[in-house]
């Protein structure tokens, strides 16, 4: 190999920039997933407590 290429080579190795992105990458994926999969799961539990909780507010007061 010529010695220019050695350095490239070097200095690619070296370089940690493209790994940090990478790694961002991969906590967002992360992320992404953890939130998406709370929503699914707690989503059908909420939407059935503000059901509950209109169904409360609708229904006519009784007399004392």
């Amino acid at each position: 190999m010529t010695n220019t290429l050695k350095k490239l080579i070097a200095r690619l190795q070296s370089c940690d920039e493209g790994a940090t992105l990478v790694e961002y990458g991969i906590a967002l994926g992360i992320a992404v997933s953890v939130g998406a999969g709370a929503l699914l799961t707690l989503g059908g539990d909420v939407n059935t407590k503000f059901s509950d909780a209109k169904d409360a507010l609708n229904q006519p007061a009784e007399a004392d």
